[in-house]
Parts: C-alpha cells; structure tokens; sequence
C-alpha cells in the first residue's frame, strides 16, 4: 500500500490523502491475506470518538482513515505543515470508484440501508455505470450471530470492495470484527452513501460543501433525525479540532 502522511485531526490520526489516492489504493493488486479497512472521519465521528472508546478503537484500527468533512480539511492547512489534499467525502468516492471499476473490473458489494434502498441503489449505479460489477447486495438489518453468513456471502461473490453503510459506529465495528473472514479486498464505510445515490437523501449545494456548512443542509432537511445530533456534536468537534489538530511523522497508512 502506497505510504502517506498521517495529521492528528481533533485527535484521530487523519491521513493526508486525495481521492486518487484512495481509488490507486482500492485498484491495486495486492496478494495479502484478509480485507483492508478504509474509515472516513469527519464532525460527528470526532465527537464520537471522544465519548466512545469502543468506536475509537475500532476507528484506529484502520488502515486508511480519510477526511470527509471540509473543515477538517480547513484546520489541516491552518494548523499542520501537512495539509490534506482535499476533502474525499464517500458519496462523491463512491460514484469516482464506479468509474474507475468499470476500467478496471473490480467489483463491488452493497451492504446496509434497507432491503429496498440497496437494491434501488444497486439498480441506479448500474444504469450510470453499465460495466461495473455489483456482484451481491445486503440489507442492513442483521444480527452479530449472522455476521458469518453476511461475510460467507460477500466471500462467494468474489467482491472486491465491499461498501458498509450501517453508520457510525455500527459499520466500523462490523468491520474490525470480520476482518479475517473476510478472504480480500476493502471494506469501506459509507454511512447514509446509498440514500444518496436513490434520492432520499439530498446534497447540499456545492458552495455549502466547499465552505464546511454541508452538515447545516443536512441537519435542515433531515431535522428529526439530524437535528439533536448536529447541535450536540458539532461543539465538541469544533472544540477537538482546535484542540487537538496537529503534525504527525510521516508513516505507512
């Protein structure tokens, strides 16, 4: 795997990484054993992370840990000599995979949302991108004693990257957990990411996503479910990322 900064970003080693970056990383051959772990961090899960040592732990046991939010990619070039790139948030990752996929002839797996979300998804990025492989989708709704047969199943499809969208910190852990039974690959979270892809979530607009407000969009149009979540944790994620922002060595990621 390609060698990387890291930066301490709120207190989460954050690796200073571009969306190519991330895409060379997921394309390239490797002959290893056992799945990689790509992470996203962003407000809510430095807020997370201060509160949820289990979450922490699960997120520090990553093998790439990426910026999806712009402020902290802001704080990156104000408060460390190793600026992140740019912000790689998972829904625009998500869609940059599948084309380059569809060169390539990796292919993905969907798990999480609803039964109906991942396979409406599932269809949608097959009609924008007709020559990638989706090679097996699952919903969200599944218990820890089943983990064995969702990871059987990702195994018999052959994925080579499967995109976890069970939210935080749910995905992380289901991913550290069956690290090993799983045979190759990636296992990337992605959150609400299929949502998006199907409509039931809308983006904010780019000047929204370009300035760090994106999660005020959100939290407007979602306030039931948003609403708590962004004013109970964005202080302590602005507060981390004053705090707690940093320069690292530079290291393997």
């Amino acid at each position: 795997m390609m060698k990387t900064n890291r930066v301490l970003i709120g207190g989460i080693p954050t690796d200073c990484v571009s969306t190519q970056d991330l895409i060379a990383m997921m394309e390239a051959p490797s002959t290893e054993q056992g799945a990689k772990l790509l992470f996203d961090i962003n407000g809510h899960g430095l807020a997370l992370a201060s509160s949820d040592k289990a979450y922490r732990e699960d997120l520090l046991k990553a093998d790439v840990i990426h910026a999806d939010g712009q402020p902290l990619v802001i704080a990156s070039r104000m408060l460390t000599r190793s600026p992140i790139p740019e912000r790689t948030a998972t829904t625009d990752l998500f869609h940059d995979c599948a084309r380059a996929a569809e060169i390539s002839g990796k292919s993905f797996y969907l798990l999480g949302g609803t039964k109906d979300v991942v396979t409406a998804c599932a269809a949608k990025m097959q009609a924008l991108y007709p020559r990638l492989k989706i090679v097996g989708v699952r919903d969200g709704y599944f218990s820890e004693s089943e983990e064995e047969a969702v990871c059987r199943d990702i195994n018999e499809s052959g994925a080579d990257i499967v995109w976890v969208g069970l939210g935080k910190p749910k995905e992380q852990s289901f991913c550290v957990r069956n690290r090993h039974r799983i045979n190759k690959g990636w296992l990337v979270t992605s959150g609400g990411c299929f949502n998006y892809v199907t409509g039931h979530y809308s983006r904010a607009p780019q000047w929204m996503q370009a300035s760090g407000m994106e999660w005020i969009h959100r939290m407007l149009t979602q306030p039931r479910k948003l609403g708590w979540r962004y004013f109970s944790t964005t202080p302590v994620a602005l507060y981390l990322i004053c705090a707690r922002t940093g320069d690292l060595k530079a290291q393997n990621g």
